[in-house]
């Protein structure tokens, strides 16, 4: 294994904002046998918006979203659409029931969910200020009327990405990238370190796991080949996964 105290246990890089979701997944990676590089970088901003109460169907894509319009948005007779489990779990711990999941944990997956019913709906995406555009354009195909409000920005903390000069030393076994933004931020940090191509080499010595495809083919534009996707797209089996193919090395 790759540590530079020379310890035995695998050093994986994660990068959530620092808050209860980054000592979650600290304690997990801990529990997997795992010495992880808490590394925030994405940080909310909340916007103050609320999703608008004339829509047909509101569709949450994230925990945080679900979590800021808590006590403040009620879904009245309109149906609520979630792309996960742990968005569905925030919702309802919200008071907020969630009509439909989709079994495919992803925009995709969430489109062909809705596809019988969008015709002639009014649909209102409620998520942060990076979502792809798989969403609403493939809603605006099967014929619905799409609006979205943007929840919170996602920034980047200043000062954030030392994971990126440590995986430039060959300092890292494995990197767990939840989404295309942490991929982007990631690669923007090493640039400002003039360490980008020493990182991309460090990476890809490394098992690298993202959520999903979009953050693969993200990825994979940086230049890192080779990425793992679990099927289930959660935090805890992408580290599970990642931990257990860097146990098999």
């Amino acid at each position: 294994m790759t540590t530079d105290d020379g310890g035995d246990r695998p050093r994986v890089a994660v990068f959530r904002p620092d808050d209860d979701r980054m000592q979650d997944a600290v304690e997990h990676l801990e529990s997997l046998g795992v010495d992880p590089v808490a590394d925030p970088l994405l940080a909310v901003d909340p916007t103050g918006e609320l999703p608008r109460d004339d829509a047909d169907v509101v569709i949450f894509t994230s925990k945080t979203g679900a979590e800021l319009i808590a006590g403040q948005w009620e879904p009245g007779d309109t149906t609520v659409a979630a792309i996960g489990d742990p968005t569905a779990t925030a919702l309802e711990a919200a008071g907020i029931p969630v009509d439909l999941v989709p079994t495919e944990f992803s925009s995709a997956g969430l489109v062909d969910a809705l596809a019988d019913r969008a015709a002639g709906k009014r649909i209102e995406v409620a998520r942060s200020d990076h979502g792809s555009d798989v969403l609403p354009d493939g809603l605006w195909e099967r014929g619905a009327f799409v609006h979205e409000t943007v929840l919170y920005r996602l920034v980047r903390p200043e000062g954030a990405g030392d994971s990126a000069t440590l995986a430039a030393r060959g300092g890292l076994d494995g990197a767990l990238f939840t989404s295309s933004l942490t991929v982007e931020h990631f690669f923007e940090s090493a640039e400002e370190r003039d360490r980008r191509s020493a990182a991309l080499d460090g990476l890809s010595n490394a098992v690298v796991g993202t959520i999903g495809e979009p953050t693969r083919e993200t990825a994979r534009d940086y230049g890192l080949e080779n990425v793992v996707v679990p099927d289930t797209a959660d935090f805890e089996t992408l580290a599970r996964t990642v931990a257990d193919r860097i146990e098999r090395r």
